[in-house]
């Protein structure tokens, strides 16, 4: 693999002689003759002063900070110099309210100068966190090697975190096991790829690519609304009076659309994250940046083409889904979730995994999140797996969506002691859209033209349409005074109507 310099890097992905060096005298560390010698040798090969190089450049015209290691400077190691130019770049990029790329490769802390070098992480992760805690934007690009203290702090903080392929990437250096325990590191564990099965990057993409995929998420995170964009009008049409069963079995058809068809069809832009959930560990949950017309969001969409009676929706999907939650913080975007699920694992896994405590962390996160949020009951609606999706301040049902603690025929096994039942206890339990809005459970329902498997393309248009509407909407209100209705409208579920005398 060839290892590009950093300022090969920058040439590579920024718009050309649009870099402009961050970069001041650097202080000599202390240190024995020996280390002084390696500083001269390594200024000497790399023509460069430290192990990092920071700046501002222009990507496809838009101005970013940029901090990048060079391997070839004490192989990109970070010591007290390095800390302190980072740390002063990040400083800077926050004062101007620029998006922060970072492309570190690198051995980990300079073994050189021990332990005060190690503890640069600290503050170089406190100034990333200032960062972040502004809504800034910060990506991160993991090349080939990223490892130790790197990799543990900075390296693993990026709102969107992509790979160079075949990077070796991991915490404890292979050589360091080796040496440590007396047998080679298992092979393919520490690369690039395997991370990204197990959801811990991103994507993976040659830095060729880079620019590409760093401006896509960088449009997404920064484009917000005109003041006069409109709002399209979801067609105000009657419901039928459609049993409830008839809905359940509606959402359990084949040719259903679920979240991959609508963003296909109703999103103008979208940057999977994570491998749209199908990590081998957990599938069925998408987390991806989106824009609805030119309205930014994140959204996390449960998969139901992910979820199967083998592989249903744990605790690691709600993990991802609370990262989510984080990024729409973080980022100052709205959130939209996406409701389609037979149900959570039940599992001795799920239990030892903490799937309650994932599902009650997500509630208490969506409860109390500052951004906008809409919630989207697209199919099947059952249990905790939907319910830690749902608070929001705008609830959307699609006709044929459906909500309860159980599938119909669980409710029924547990009154009637069989499943015969289940299309009566659909009925009683009143879980279907039409029965939800007059409780006020939903605000809109988004018809079906009969049924969304038979005009997929149109379902998921008119539910882009009132998305779009819905958040723009949202955006424009005062803060607080959304979080308080939010609360409201929770609370009053479920309570009698009091009239004033």
């Amino acid at each position: 693999m060839t290892r590009l310099t950093a300022h090969e890097l920058v040439d590579l992905v920024f718009d050309r002689d649009s870099w402009k060096s961050w970069d001041t005298d650097i202080a000599e560390p202390a240190g024995n003759d020996s280390y002084a010698d390696e500083l001269a040798a390594a200024r000497e090969k790399t023509g460069l002063d430290e192990s990092v190089v920071t700046g501002a450049a222009l990507l496809r015209g838009r101005r970013v900070a940029v901090v990048v290691c060079d391997f070839g400077f004490l192989a990109g190691s970070i010591g007290v110099a390095a800390g302190r130019r980072l740390v002063t770049a990040i400083e800077w990029a926050t004062a101007a309210k620029l998006p922060l790329i970072a492309l570190p490769v690198s051995g980990g802390t300079r073994m050189q100068e021990g332990t005060t070098a190690f503890l640069q992480m600290v503050k170089i992760t406190a100034a990333v966190s200032a960062h972040k805690a502004a809504h800034l934007p910060y990506l991160v690009y993991l090349r080939n090697p990223t490892t130790g203290g790197v990799f543990a702090s900075w390296g693993s903080l990026g709102h969107v975190t992509v790979a160079e392929p075949g990077a070796l990437v991991g915490f404890l250096g292979p050589r360091v096991y080796e040496a440590l325990y007396g047998a080679p590191f298992p092979p393919g564990v520490q690369t690039a790829e395997n991370l990204q099965a197990h959801g811990l990057v991103d994507a993976v993409r040659p830095p060729e690519q880079l620019a590409e995929i760093l401006d896509r998420a960088l449009r997404i995170m920064t484009s917000r609304p005109t003041d006069d964009e409109r709002t399209s009008e979801v067609p105000d049409t009657a419901l039928p009076d459609t049993p409830a069963w008839e809905s359940v079995l509606a959402s359990r058809r084949t040719g259903r659309p679920g979240v991959r068809e609508l963003l296909f069809n109703a999103a103008a832009d979208v940057l999977p994250l994570n491998g749209t959930g199908q990590g081998e560990k957990d599938p069925g949950l998408t987390l991806a940046l989106v824009r609805f017309g030119d309205v930014p969001c994140v959204l996390l969409g449960q998969d139901r083409h992910g979820q199967t009676a083998q592989r249903p929706l744990g605790p690691a999907a709600l993990r991802e889904a609370r990262r989510g939650i984080r990024l729409a913080q973080e980022l100052d975007l709205p959130l939209v979730t996406v409701i389609d699920t037979a149900g959570a694992a039940l599992s001795k896994e799920a239990e030892e995994g903490g799937l309650a405590g994932e599902i009650a962390r997500c509630l208490a996160e969506l409860v109390t999140l500052r951004s906008p949020t809409v919630s989207l009951l697209l199919g099947q609606g059952t249990g905790g797996g939907a319910l830690a999706l749902l608070p929001a301040d705008r609830v959307l049902a699609a006709q044929h969506g459906w909500l309860s603690p159980l599938p119909p025929e669980g409710a029924s096994a547990i009154i009637h002691r069989d499943i015969s039942h289940a299309p009566e206890m659909a009925a009683a339990q009143r879980i279907r859209a039409k029965d939800l809005l007059a409780g006020g459970v939903v605000h809109t329902v988004i018809p079906e033209f009969p049924d969304a498997a038979d005009e997929p393309v149109q379902f998921c248009e008119r539910v882009g349409t009132a998305l779009h509407t819905a958040l723009l909407a949202l955006m424009r209100r005062d803060p607080q005074q959304r979080l308080a209705d939010r609360f409201e409208h929770f609370s009053r579920i479920g309570e009698p109507l009091t009239v004033p005398v």
